[in-house]
């Protein structure tokens, strides 16, 4: 349990970077915000690309495993070399994208097989690493290179603990059964797909430029990485203490989780200068994200018979292609109203979702 906990921590760890930081860094470095939001839609673009490939032609396994954790750990360092030239930034982020993608499931096969019941507190680790290294970065960012440093710190001491894991298991791997092609309908469930995916674009806005627009209403960074940290928690108690909210009706659950988010979106435009309420809007991440999260696949759990496809699509279909469209609109976007306009696509996603006949209690 100590190295699943010490890979969750340090691999969260460094999401915080690239999360917090490295939207500020681009900027700090003259890059426009269309460039910064099609730079930061590559890894969801992989994310949502790389799953269909591995399901018809590859099979995550050890070698793979250790190939892709090699190739993250190259790619930030790698950052180095390309931070400063766009083309080649791009490039990076792809292969990052491409090589990270496949990190996470694996480790997290591994994690559910052998801890069980036990799973959710390794993975609290990841939400402690994503909040230290938001505290402990904000106070030194003096400099682009700190943060790029920092980051490949975390990712060395990532990389060596996923060796050690790998080691220490027994090879298997993921593939999936093609059969469940056979029976998955997404048509028919047209209107919920569409719901998540469009939640998901106005996220884009949020995970990309929530730092860059805070500290350019004048709040600092430090208390910008307050702010995350402030998220975290609260995504950390909803996810400790949903099971019983769990038993109300999921549909219900998920509307209120995309309502709270329309306004969460809304008051980040309305006062964007007032740090209370920036506070108040991360508090909802509770709802937004670990509610909303929790109550969704709970639903598509009994929605589907294809559990383990369905949670693919999931993924894809709203981290992956809804993150990578909210990656490039919020690029074109920034300014004065982009979270009215992110909540406006919330408010899309919450009309377009309809109640369905499925008892999904």
């Amino acid at each position: 349990m100590f190295l699943l906990s010490s890979f969750f921590f340090f691999y969260f760890a460094g999401l915080g970077v690239y999360i917090v930081f490295l939207p500020k860094i681009l900027q700090n470095l003259s890059y426009a915000p269309s460039q910064i939001g099609i730079i930061f839609s590559m890894v969801p673009l992989m994310r949502f690309f790389i799953p269909f490939l591995f399901l018809k032609f590859f099979k995550l396994d050890k070698r793979l495993f250790i190939i892709s954790l090699i190739l993250s750990w190259i790619s930030v360092f790698s950052l180095f070399l390309t931070v400063k030239s766009y083309y080649l930034l791009l490039l990076n982020m792809a292969i990052f994208g491409m090589a990270n993608t496949l990190v996470m499931p694996y480790v997290d096969a591994i994690a559910l097989e052998k801890l069980k019941k036990d799973y959710g507190k390794s993975r609290l680790w990841g939400s402690i690493g994503f909040m230290s290294v938001g505290l402990i970065l904000a106070r030194y960012l003096t400099d682009y290179k700190i943060g790029l440093y920092f980051y490949l710190f975390i990712a060395t001491f990532l990389t060596a603990i996923g060796l050690l894991i790998s080691k220490n298991s027994t090879d298997f791997n993921l593939r999936h059964d093609n059969t469940e092609h056979l029976t998955f309908d997404m048509i028919k469930h047209w209107r919920f797909w569409a719901s998540i995916f469009l939640l998901q674009v106005s996220f884009g806005f949020f995970y990309n430029f929530f730092t860059i627009y805070e500290t350019a209403h004048g709040i600092s960074i430090l208390q910008v990485s307050y702010l995350w940290s402030v998220s975290i928690v609260c995504e950390v108690i909803m996810f400790a203490f949903q099971d019983k909210i769990l038993r109300f009706d999921l549909l219900f659950l998920i509307r209120l989780s995309i309502f709270i988010t329309v306004i969460r979106w809304f008051l980040l435009y309305l006062f964007p200068d007032q740090l209370l309420v920036s506070y108040l809007t991360q508090t909802l991440h509770a709802f937004s994200f670990a509610l909303f999260h929790t109550a969704t696949i709970t639903y598509l759990f009994k929605l589907y018979t294809q559990k383990k496809l369905s949670m693919q699509f999931y993924h894809g279909i709203s981290y992956g292609l809804g993150g990578f469209v909210g990656s490039i609109l919020a690029g074109y976007f920034y300014g004065e109203y982009l979270f009215l306009i992110a909540s406006f696509i919330a408010i899309a996603s919450l009309i377009v979702l309809k109640p369905s006949q499925t008892n999904t209690r």
